[in-house]
C-alpha cells in the first residue's frame, strides 16, 4: 500500500511539473487539479499509515 502511495505521489509531482510545458489553457488547469488532488490524497494516506514510534 505504501509503495503505491509513493508511486502516486512521485508521478503526480512529475506530471504536474511537466503539464505547464506541454499543455495550456483549460487543459492545463484540469490536469493540475487532478494531479494536485492525487498528491494531496497520497500524502494524507502516507501520514495516516505511518508507524508511530514512542
Amino acid at each position: 500500500m505504501k509503495s503505491l502511495l509513493w508511486l502516486v505521489l512521485a508521478l503526480g509531482v512529475i506530471v504536474n511539473a511537466f503539464s505547464s510545458l506541454v499543455f495550456d489553457g483549460a487543459q492545463q488547469v484540469v490536469i493540475s487539479v487532478i494531479t494536485g488532488l492525487a498528491v494531496i490524497g497520497s500524502i494524507t494516506g502516507l501520514v495516516l499509515t505511518r508507524e508511530r514510534h514512542s
